[in-house]
């Protein structure tokens, strides 16, 4: 049985370790934040702020599996179980958890708030269920649409396809349009994004790339909406074309507000010249994803409400994962639940629908590697983690020497694990304008396709912001997250608390209760309900002179 002195030494050491967790947080180096909070965790389980701040911190990095876990242990387990529940689409789990906050506390106009939203959501499936037809007798919305009949004004001064055919010129004035914040005419989008769907359908799902001797080929990460990060990638390594081929890895669209003119940009280079640009699906490249994250809201303000249903359409064609010379297995996710997984399997694969909650299409789109052996539980809620033995295992059955997958956000936009067998590249730099990190793409040489990893720092882009066309909902609980845990140092927390008429005001705008807010506060950075009344006194009294000095006391 421990000593109470030994457990008051690790009481006292894990509140200084939650200190260092809460500077990494406030750095935006939410990973070693992670670790930190683990650490004060196995020292004090007890304390519901430490499970509170991984929660977030995993909320941070869209780990939202693993938000779930921590955030049950925590005092308002509920309320962040369903917030991370509703960042994954899954409303009807969202909606129960909802239910319990608002039985905790039924006059809080937040949890409320939230509740409505989540019924709102879960009714939408429900009749959506009761129209859907079976797949045999649907009808795409691609077969309806006849771009010719569409007219172009004869003020419209933008890109312009002559004919049928896509070409660098109408590529390159496109770009720059985009550059301008300029729009592309819908009657060429229409075009584009039609010609990508035809030419998507007759592929597999595992393409095969051959790479002649000699002869290069560049695989980049998770572009995430970010177009002027994509254009300084061609300025820095040249834009596609048969001589200089790439794949994009997945993950084209969503959090950046650019979105459109990306997936514009790519697919006008596939059309232009199929060998010169490969595309991946992503978990990104799907309903569920883009409903919440922000490019339906874009597609309906710069398109049409008939493109969101086209983009849908041709993300269900995307292939699932591509074979470089047959020896580098490249995958948006990562591996299996099961091994003896081969690559004819993976081509067996029908993948013209929506992701599935399992199975191997979802562990495609999905899974992570882990640094320990086996298999464990996702931090996504989604597929699984899985570690170098499984890697091992995979590239033995199928005779390859390397797997390239994307899926995750790395300081230095990449990441060699697994033995050297596994490299994360990641190709958003400073993603959502808050991580901080760089981008990073691999440039092979054939034959030998030993992997030239390249990083880049972002780029200025126009001042909108990240998710500005995300669901209303997940913006406000962004915004409450982003506002209310690290980035204020703790004296400014401590006068926002203790003059509540401005801040309270603030929540009403944000449609946030003061009570839960103050609770975030609380857990997010450990002061307890007595110290805030304590202080709430010397600020009356005009003897306040900043945290540190008041807990020297």
């Amino acid at each position: 049985m421990p000593s109470m002195d030994n457990e008051s030494s690790n009481v006292s050491q894990a509140e200084e370790i939650k200190v260092q967790a809460n500077e990494a947080f406030k750095a935006h180096k939410y990973g070693q934040a992670i670790d930190l909070y683990t650490q004060a965790i196995e020292l004090n389980s007890q304390n519901a702020v430490y499970w509170a701040n991984r929660a977030f911190a995993h909320t941070k990095l869209e780990e939202y599996g693993s938000a779930m876990q921590d955030a049950t242990k925590a005092i308002e387990g509920y309320y962040r179980r369903g917030a991370a529940y509703l960042a994954m689409g899954k409303f009807k789990e969202a909606l129960k958890d909802f239910q319990q906050v608002k039985k905790i506390c039924p006059n809080d106009p937040d949890a409320t708030k939230k509740l409505k939203e989540c019924e709102k959501a879960v009714m939408k499936l429900k009749f959506e269920e009761a129209i859907s037809v079976p797949e045999s007798e649907r009808r795409f919305v691609a077969d309806s649409i006849d771009y010719h009949s569409i007219e172009v004004e004869p003020q419209y001064s933008g890109a312009k396809i002559e004919g049928d055919v896509v070409t660098l010129d109408f590529v390159k004035k496109m770009m720059d349009d985009f550059k301008n914040q300029k729009c592309l005419h819908k009657r060429y989008a229409f075009q584009i994004v039609l010609q990508m769907r035809k030419m998507l359908r007759s592929q597999p799902s595992l393409v095969d790339i051959n790479v002649p001797d000699g002869s290069h080929f560049t695989v980049c990460g998770d572009v995430h909406g970010q177009f002027y990060d994509l254009i300084n990638i061609f300025e820095l390594n040249g834009l596609p074309s048969e001589e200089n081929p790439y794949l994009f890895n997945g993950d084209f669209v969503d959090r950046g507000s650019f979105s459109v003119e990306v997936i514009l940009t790519l697919f006008a280079l596939k059309c232009m010249c199929p060998s010169a640009i490969y595309l991946a699906r992503g978990n990104h490249e799907s309903r569920s994803m883009n409903k919440i994250y922000g490019f339906e809201g874009e597609v309906r303000s710069k398109l049409s409400e008939k493109f969101v249903e086209l983009f849908a359409e041709v993300f269900c064609c995307l292939p699932l994962a591509h074979v470089i010379n047959q020896k580098v297995f490249v995958v948006h996710g990562g591996l299996f639940s099961v091994d003896g997984v081969k690559l004819s399997d993976i081509k067996a694969i029908d993948r013209f629908c929506e992701p599935p909650e399992e199975g191997l299409m979802c562990e495609l789109l999905w899974s992570d590697p882990q640094p320990f052996p086996g298999r464990g539980p996702s931090k996504r809620g989604v597929g699984l983690s899985f570690g170098a033995d499984v890697t091992r295992k995979f590239l033995q059955d199928n005779n390859l020497d390397l797997i390239v997958r994307s899926h995750e956000v790395k300081d230095e936009g990449y990441e060699i694990e697994h033995d050297g067998k596994l490299i994360t590249i990641f190709s958003a730099p400073n993603y959502c304008d808050q991580m901080g990190n760089k981008g990073a793409y691999i440039r092979f040489e054939a034959p030998d396709l030993k992997p030239n990893i390249v990083t880049f720092s972002a780029v200025p882009h126009p001042d909108v912001k990240p998710m500005a066309y995300a669901n209303n909902f997940l913006r406000m609980w962004m915004v409450a997250v982003n506002s209310s845990l690290c980035p204020f140092n703790p004296t400014s927390l401590y006068l926002l608390i203790a003059n509540q008429k401005p801040l309270k005001r603030l929540l009403r705008y944000l449609g946030l209760s003061f009570e839960m807010a103050l609770s975030t506060i609380i857990f997010g950075c450990g002061f307890d309900l007595n110290e805030i009344r304590m202080v709430n006194g010397a600020l009356a009294r005009g003897s306040f002179d900043g945290i540190g000095a008041w807990r020297a006391r």
